[in-house]
C-alpha cells in the first residue's frame, strides 16, 4: 500500500510516513514519571502530533504488558459548557467507548462499571469509573486524556477536581499515572466559572508533577521523514530541499507534512518518481499552501483577531519593542499556539511560512480592493523588468489618498503603513514575482525582498532583485535617514539585491502631506539608495 505525508488526523503507520514516539519525546523521562506514579501535562500547539504520540504510546505500553493504558479524547464534553453532569456523562461515555475499542480483554470489568454508573450517575462519574476500573484491573492503569483544555468553565474545574480527589488512592483504586494533554499547560488556564469567579488551573489541579512540551521536528526528523518517501518510492530530493523545508517550517510537523505532500503528490507530474523533488517545487508548494489557506493556516489566522495576540504580533510587524504592559500570559499564549517562538532569548514569528501568512491575511481586504490596478502591466518596462520608481510613486499617491480611511479599519492600526505597502505590492507583484519578509521585535524596521523573473524561465532564470526597507520616523528625519540607509545597505548585501529603496513613514498628524512626501537619492558606500518620504 502506498504511503503518504499525513496532513489530517492522527498518524496511521500503515498508510502514513511516521516518526516513532520514541523519536519525539524523552522516553526515559516519561517512563520514570509513569513508574513513579506521577500525573503530568503534555502540551504543544495544534497539529504537532500530540494525538498520534499518545495513541502510539498507549499501544506501546499495552504491548509491554506492565500497564493497562488507554487514550481518550474528551473534546465532545465541550458542548455541555458549564453543565457539569452533562459534561461528565459525555466524558464517561468517551472513556467507555475507548475501553470497548482498546481493551478487548477487559470487557467484563468495563460492563460491570457501566452497570454501576447507571445507578450512581452524577457529576462524579469520571472519578467513580476510574476508581472501579482500577480495582478490577490486574494491572495498574495509565490514562491519556486528550483535548482537556477544550473543556469550559465549571466542567473543566469539576474534571480536574475529580482527578485530584482520586489521586491519593492510586494505584490500587485509581490510575497509577495520568497525562492531561492540550495546547496549553494547565498552569496557564484561566477558568471562568458560571458565577463569574476566575480560577487558575494550578489551583484546581495542584497534583501535577511535570509539564512536558512536545517539540517540533528536528532537521534530523525531517530528513528521516523524507527518507521514508525515498525508500518507499525511489523519488529523491535535490540538495537544498531539506534546508528549504526547515527555513519555511522550523520543524512544525503539520507544515512539514503539508509541504512535502504538496510537492510529492498534489500534481500528476510530481508523481513521476523518476524525477527528483526540487527546491523550486518546494517554494511553489509553500505558495499553494498560503493561497489555499488550508485548515491549519485558517485556524492560525483566526487567532489574529484576538486582542491578546494582536498585542504581541503588532509590534513584530512594526519591528519595534513590546509594550511594557503586555502581560507574560499573552506572550505565553502566543507561544503555546505555535504562532511565535522564543529563540536566542528573543520572541519571533515561529517560522518563515507564518511570516508570509500574517501580513497577507491582515491585508486581504486591501488586496481585493486593488484588483483592478493589478490587471494592467503598467509597472513593467519593455525589457520585462519592474519600473520600481513608477510602482513606488503610484503607492505614494495611493497612500496619500487612502491611508487615513484604510488605517482606521485595521485592528492592527499601529502597523498599518507597513501592512498597506505589503498589500499594495502583494496584489500587484505577486502574479509574477515573490516577496519575502523579515520583521521582528526590536529590529527598528520591516525588510521586504522582491524577486521578479526577467525571462520566461520563471524563478530558475535571471531575476530582478529589489530590497525595500520600511521605517517609521520617531525621531528627526536626519537620524531616521542615517540609520535607515545603513540598514538598507546591509540587508541588500545579504540578499544580493540589484536596487534598494528606503521608505520612511512620518505619522505626525501635525505635518502636512506636502512636507511628508519626498523622493531623494542617497549613497551608502558605493550603493545608491532611493529614499521615499510618506
Amino acid at each position: 500500500m502506498e504511503k503518504f505525508f499525513n496532513t489530517a488526523g492522527p498518524n496511521k503507520p500503515d498508510i502514513h510516513y511516521t516518526l516513532l514516539p520514541m523519536h519525539r519525546i524523552n522516553w526515559p523521562e516519561l517512563s520514570s514519571l509513569i513508574c513513579a506514579q506521577k500525573y503530568f501535562i503534555l502540551h504543544a500547539p495544534r497539529q504537532t502530533g500530540k494525538t498520534s504520540l499518545l495513541i502510539n504510546l498507549m499501544h506501546f505500553l499495552n504491548a509491554q504488558g506492565q500497564y493497562r493504558a488507554l487514550y481518550v479524547n474528551v473534546e465532545a464534553a465541550q458542548a455541555a459548557r458549564n453543565d457539569v453532569v452533562a459534561a461528565t456523562t459525555s466524558m464517561v461515555q468517551a472513556l467507555e467507548s475507548a475501553a470497548d475499542f482498546y481493551w478487548p480483554d477487559f470487557q467484563a470489568a468495563v460492563q460491570a462499571a457501566r452497570e454501576q454508573l447507571l445507578i450512581t450517575a452524577s457529576g462524579e462519574g469520571v472519578r467513580r469509573l476510574l476508581q472501579t476500573w482500577s480495582r478490577l484491573s490486574n494491572k495498574p492503569l495509565v490514562i491519556f486524556f486528550d483535548e482537556v483544555d477544550a473543556l469550559i468553565g465549571d466542567t473543566l474545574i469539576s474534571f480536574l477536581r475529580q482527578i485530584r480527589a482520586g489521586y491519593a488512592q492510586r494505584p490500587e483504586a485509581f490510575p497509577q499515572s495520568m497525562i492531561l494533554c492540550g495546547v496549553r499547560d494547565v498552569r496557564d488556564y484561566r477558568i471562568h466559572r458560571s458565577d463569574g469567579e476566575i480560577i487558575t488551573g494550578g489551583s484546581a489541579f495542584n497534583i501535577k508533577s511535570e509539564s512536558i512540551r512536545l517539540g517540533d521536528f528536528t532537521q534530523a526528523d525531517i530528513k528521516a521523514l523524507l527518507q521514508q518517501h525515498t525508500d518507499a518510492t525511489g523519488q529523491t530530493f535535490d540538495p537544498g530541499v531539506l534546508e528549504e523545508i526547515w527555513a519555511d517550517t522550523q520543524g512544525q510537523p503539520w507544515l512539514v507534512n503539508a509541504l512535502s505532500y504538496e510537492a510529492c503528490f498534489r500534481k500528476l507530474e510530481q508523481r513521476d518518481r523518476t524525477q527528483s523533488v526540487t527546491v523550486e517545487q518546494m517554494r511553489q508548494a509553500r505558495e499553494s499552501l498560503i493561497q489555499r489557506r488550508d485548515t491549519h493556516l485558517d485556524q492560525l489566522i483566526d487567532k489574529l483577531r484576538e486582542d491578546r495576540v494582536r498585542r504581541v504580533v503588532e509590534p513584530m510587524l512594526k519591528g519595534e519593542e513590546l509594550s511594557p504592559d503586555v502581560p507574560e500570559d499573552d506572550r505565553q499564549y502566543c507561544i503555546d499556539l505555535g504562532l511565535i517562538a522564543r529563540r536566542d532569548r528573543q520572541l519571533q514569528i515561529a517560522n518563515r511560512l507564518y511570516r508570509e501568512v500574517l501580513p497577507r491575511e491582515l491585508t486581504s481586504i486591501v488586496q481585493d480592493s486593488l484588483q483592478g490596478l493589478a490587471e494592467q502591466p503598467w509597472f513593467v518596462l519593455p525589457d520585462g523588468s519592474l519600473d520600481m520608481d513608477k510602482l513606488l510613486g503610484s503607492f505614494v499617491q495611493f497612500f496619500r489618498e487612502n491611508s487615513e480611511s484604510w488605517l482606521q479599519r485595521y485592528a492592527y492600526h499601529e502597523a498599518g503603513p507597513q501592512l498597506l505597502l505589503q498589500a499594495f505590492l502583494q496584489r500587484i507583484v505577486n502574479g509574477g514575482g515573490r516577496i519575502a519578509r523579515e520583521y521582528g521585535l526590536g529590529r527598528g524596521r520591516t525588510d521586504l525582498f522582491l524577486q521578479w523573473p526577467l525571462t520566461g524561465t520563471g524563478f530558475t532564470g535571471p531575476m530582478q532583485q529589489v530590497v525595500l526597507e520600511l521605517k517609521i520616523q520617531h525621531k528627526g528625519k536626519a537620524t531616521t535617514l542615517a540609520t535607515g540607509l545603513k540598514q538598507t545597505a546591509r540587508y541588500a548585501d545579504q540578499c544580493g539585491a540589484d536596487s534598494m529603496h528606503l521608505l520612511i513613514f512620518n505619522r505626525d498628524p501635525g505635518v502636512d502631506w506636502d512636507e511628508k512626501i519626498y523622493q531623494e537619492k542617497h549613497c551608502n558606500g558605493n550603493r545608491e539608495i532611493s529614499v521615499w518620504g510618506l
